[in-house]
């Protein structure tokens, strides 16, 4: 059965390029961002993988963990690993699930008979610190995955999981959110003390409340 948002995702016990987990203990109270990939030595892959580890302070700074996951064997990930290190000219700082057994892939949904019967479609959940699922991507196997996107869409859940706002349209860190309708116009002065715009009854604006 699919994961759906809002849903917690199931733990498990797996084995991975730094050695055994339990996924509830290595999360660690973090935000995690797990996604999959059909195979290795697979070359769309092999850059986001890379572009993961470039990315590894950018996760770190939103206190997110990054953990990805194939069904291939853990001494085939070892040697893609080598691979990843040579071509994208960086060193590998998070873990690749080996699930050989497609025990995590299928308690997570990631394999789609219409896509493969064998192996993972590119998956990516972003789940929170009490392992619920807020976002689900899924993407086809000759498009490679947006981190940009990945990183402005954490940004997004934590800032609006912490202010009664939402990010609009195209939103980036910095920008102007939108104020909840559920909030009084007569309140916004005292919850949002750096000002507001009323475009509309249902549409004002105010500048991010966290800056």
């Amino acid at each position: 059965m699919a994961l759906s948002l809002g849903d917690v995702a199931p733990n498990f016990k797996a084995k991975t390029t730094d050695g055994e987990i339990d996924f509830y203990d290595w999360s660690g109270g973090s935000w995690v961002v797990l996604y999959s990939h059909p195979a290795d030595f697979t070359p769309v892959c092999t850059t986001e993988l890379g572009r993961t580890a470039a990315l590894n302070g950018e996760f770190a700074k939103r206190g997110a963990k990054v953990i990805a996951l194939s069904v291939d064997p853990l001494d085939s990930h070892h040697s893609w690993v080598k691979d990843i290190e040579e071509t994208q000219n960086v060193e590998m700082n998070f873990p690749i699930i080996a699930d050989e057994d497609r025990k995590v892939a299928e308690l997570y949904n990631m394999i789609h008979p219409n896509a493969t019967e064998k192996t993972t479609v590119r998956t990516v959940f972003i789940l929170d610190p009490n392992h619920k699922v807020r976002l689900t991507m899924t993407y086809p196997p000759s498009t490679g995955r947006n981190f940009v996107e990945i990183l402005r869409v954490l940004d997004s859940l934590q800032l609006t999981d912490n202010y009664s706002v939402a990010t609009p349209v195209d939103w980036k860190h910095g920008e102007d959110v939108v104020i909840s309708p559920s909030i009084a116009d007569k309140d916004i002065p005292a919850k949002f003390p750096k000002g507001h715009k009323r475009i509309k009854p249902y549409l004002r604006t105010t500048p991010q409340p966290n800056l």
